[in-house]
């Protein structure tokens, strides 16, 4: 198979489409997540996107922002949420603020986007959600590889039934972190696990749903002299499938390791690297859609974050239709995660 047929026949991120006049107004409130500048990115390069005023209630964090070429408007948090044209707000806080910030948005009458972990417990999740439901607002979480083509390709394919039986999902995520954020992920119980995790966590619930029963092994193994839980394992348990994940922080060479594999009687799509060359090897017992019967490996375009992510919020907001990833999917995930990072059973 070569690049342009597996391009013409996946489904990769959607076309940014013209807008017809409207366009989504969005603010931002928090800059400290990593995340923001290639969100950004992606709402100036995407015509359906007005990108409006920014708060950050930090003094030092937002004289330290930078962003190439974009000059924010900093507006207080009571402006933000009072200002009538916005239509979404972006939170790209710290997880401590996710919640309370995230609250005042969706009860501002805005939609949200919200960077993930949202938070380390369940209900207050679970409160929030529930609340941007009954005011019919889009939630969206920043998990990553939501729109990531070769995940999406493995997922047509284990829809279609091309995969046969799956049996087994196995996903690595790991980092290299600096002991600032080292510090950061060591708030929390669940480290690298609750951290990270999170991002293949959604794709398997995405497959699989929300499994029966999670184990969890979160060990500190470095001779870093912290306290985070540097090298975690997940289990999750199916009727008749396992999802085995893993997360650590100190490997070098770590984001061209990262890997997505899902293994059924019919097929399989290992995914290795996952960026920024999303590269698949593939197998089939016999020839589906685009694909040959037996092994082959596709290499797709370069894929930058967040296009597909933000061109589907936005063309949910302005087509008044529910996002793919539906309300009770975040929360299957959120519950998911917790389990998987130890802070629930």
């Amino acid at each position: 198979m070569t690049r342009r047929t597996f391009l013409a026949a996946s489904t990769a991120a959607p076309a940014l489409a013209a807008t017809n006049g409207k366009k989504v107004r969005a603010g931002v409130l928090g800059v400290q997540h990593g995340h923001l500048k290639g969100k950004l990115q992606a709402m100036l390069d995407n015509p359906k996107y007005d990108v409006g005023p920014f708060c950050e209630p930090d003094r030092a964090t937002r004289e330290g922002f930078r962003a190439e070429g974009f000059k924010p408007k900093w507006v207080s948090m009571d402006e933000l949420l009072g200002d009538p044209s916005l239509d979404l707000i972006l939170f790209e806080g710290e997880v401590r603020d996710a919640i309370p910030w995230g609250t005042k948005i969706i009860e501002a009458g805005k939609h949200l986007h919200l960077e993930k972990p949202p938070t380390n417990k369940l209900e207050p999740f679970r409160k929030l959600v529930e609340l941007a439901r009954s005011r019919d607002k889009k939630i969206q979480l920043g998990y990553m590889w939501r729109f990531h083509k070769g995940v999406e390709a493995a997922l047509e394919a284990y829809k279609k039934g091309w995969l046969g039986e799956v049996f087994m999902i196995r996903a690595t995520i790991n980092s290299d972190r600096d002991q600032e954020q080292r510090d950061v992920e060591a708030r929390y119980p669940g480290g690298s696990m609750f951290e990270l995790g999170g991002h293949v966590v959604d794709r398997v619930v995405a497959f699989l749903g929300k499994p029966n029963k999670v184990s969890t092994w979160l060990r500190h193994d470095t001779s870093v002299k912290d306290t985070l839980k540097d090298n975690t394992l997940a289990v999750l348990e199916y009727d008749s499938a396992l999802a085995i994940l893993v997360s650590s922080a100190k490997m070098g060479g770590s984001d061209g390791h990262r890997s997505f594999e899902v293994i059924g009687t019919d097929g399989t799509f290992f995914i290795q690297p996952m960026e920024p060359v999303p590269t698949m090897n593939v197998y089939l017992r016999e020839p589906h859609g685009p694909y040959k019967a037996g092994w082959q490996q596709i290499e797709a375009q370069p894929q930058p974050r967040y296009i597909g992510d933000m061109e589907e919020l936005a063309s949910a907001i302005l087509e008044n239709r529910p996002l793919k990833d539906s309300y009770d999917h975040e929360l299957a995930l959120q519950e998911t995660l917790l389990r998987a990072s130890g802070e629930i059973r």
